[in-house]
């Protein structure tokens, strides 16, 4: 694709709610503070239409939903700080209001997304008002219609992750869209009505009270035995997209059930995948055998801790569970083996877990180490396929750019399948590429 190619923007104007909201001045919770939240979920939905489809009727139905529903997410139109005594963030709230962007392509169609980008940065344009610093003053929300060459739509939607975690985004999304259609005939009328209530993730002691401070292990320091971050920035990233059916989820379970260790429950989808994609990657990489590796991944601790947060509640609300081993040992070890590293890590999580992490984010700055690492982040459960805006389910549901973060994604008319997206450097794409796709081993 040249460089040029246009996305054309019409028009960018702010929203804000479509009634008063009272200023107010409100504490992120520790969980939402953290360091490597500070920075934008960025969402790409494309919507086939048919053609006797009006866009101004449809851009304007949007505006007026959006404002709507700020009335009650109103903290997604102030603006986020951090505090004056460096303890974690605030939202300022004033009806500053969020960003809304419409803009046309004469180059795309809906069938350009049946493929990955040709580059990590391909679909930028769909998102353009790209937040490099969620504390500079931007708006924490953005949303952009695109109308594309074939008459199709694309939706791209920036959150500021400090701000709501997938769950809470998705929820968002699928409010947003009933008001749309008209599904809804006001944002009041939402159950469950959307919880702020951060004071529940932001604990009451503090870490200087503890003989031994709590370090979870995605914070802890490994050796860097390859330069290994190097690899991800001399290199060219390649995007990859695989799709695995249900058949393909059936046969990995079947190949981990039958190398998992004796007495051990059965794994879940997640799990097996989770375990393919990390041996594949990190064999793709040939790395020494001695270097440690991470795989990373979001733990939901809505219902994991206790009290549990209230129905509604759309701030971050997870951990990282971190399943740990050598790059030896994932290519020795059997695919039941590396399933069996991931499940015991998402089990560790409970309340306890949650509060020594809570705890330890409050009272420092720490941030989980790249060397070595892999994250793998489950959009395929969020809900984001069932987002309709009045024109079905969106053909396309993906992030505006690819990374070598690893994202599973629902596949189109396909329940049970996910679509794994990863950004893997040039020299490792091929063999990587093979492998994912071979799960007979």
């Amino acid at each position: 694709m040249a460089a040029s190619t246009p996305i054309l923007i019409q028009q960018a104007r702010l929203l804000t709610p479509s009634q008063p909201t009272p200023p107010r001045l409100l504490s992120l919770s520790a969980i939402d503070s953290q360091l490597f939240l500070r920075f934008t979920i960025e969402y790409l939905l494309i919507y086939t239409l048919p053609s006797s489809s009006h866009p101004s009727a449809i851009s304007s139905a949007f505006r007026a939903a959006l404002s709507d529903l700020l009335i009650l997410y109103f903290p997604l139109s102030g603006r986020v700080r951090e505090k004056s005594d460096g303890s974690g963030l605030e939202v300022v709230c004033r009806s500053q209001g969020v960003l809304f962007v419409e803009a046309v392509s004469d180059f795309y169609t809906a069938a350009d997304f049946d493929r990955p980008p040709r580059s990590v940065a391909e679909w930028r344009g769909f998102l353009s008002f790209s937040v490099e610093d969620v504390l500079d003053g931007s708006p924490p929300l953005v949303v952009q219609l695109t109308w594309l060459k074939d008459g199709a739509l694309a939706v791209g939607v920036g959150f500021n992750h400090c701000l709501c975690d997938g769950i809470g985004s998705a929820e968002f999304l699928n409010s947003f869209a009933e008001l749309v259609v008209g599904r809804l005939g006001r944002a009041t009328e939402l159950k469950p009505i959307p919880v702020w209530d951060r004071h529940l993730l932001t604990p009451q002691s503090r870490l200087s009270q503890r003989r031994t401070p709590f370090i979870s292990p995605e914070f802890q320091r490994v050796p860097d035995l390859c330069r290994f971050m190097s690899r991800f920035v001399d290199e060219p990233l390649v995007p990859t997209s695989v799709s695995f059916g249900k058949i393909h989820l059936t046969r990995l379970k079947s190949l981990a059930h039958s190398t998992r260790r004796p007495g051990e429950t059965a794994f879940t989808a997640f799990e097996v995948l989770a375990a393919h994609i990390w041996r594949s990657w990190a064999q793709s990489l040939k790395l020494p055998p001695n270097q440690t590796l991470k795989l990373l991944f979001s733990v939901n601790v809505r219902k994991r801790i206790k009290p549990n947060l209230p129905a509604g509640y759309y701030g971050n609300a997870f951990v990282l569970g971190c399943a740990q081993t050598t790059a030896g040992e994932l290519g020795e070890k059997k695919l039941g083996h590396v399933a069996g590293l991931i499940k015991k890590a998402k089990e560790s999580v409970g309340d306890e877990h949650v509060r020594h992490v809570t705890e330890l984010v409050s009272e420092s700055r720490v941030c989980p180490d790249s060397v070595g690492v892999l994250i793998v982040s489950q959009w395929s459960r969020l809900g984001l396929e069932k987002v309709d805006f009045g024109m079905g389910r969106p053909v396309h549901v993906g992030p505006v750019c690819c990374d070598r973060y690893c994202i599973l994604l629902p596949v189109y008319n396909q329940t049970e399948a996910v679509k794994v997206t990863l950004a893997v450097p040039k020299s490792a794409v091929d063999k990587y590429e093979s492998m994912v796709r071979n799960v007979a081993t």
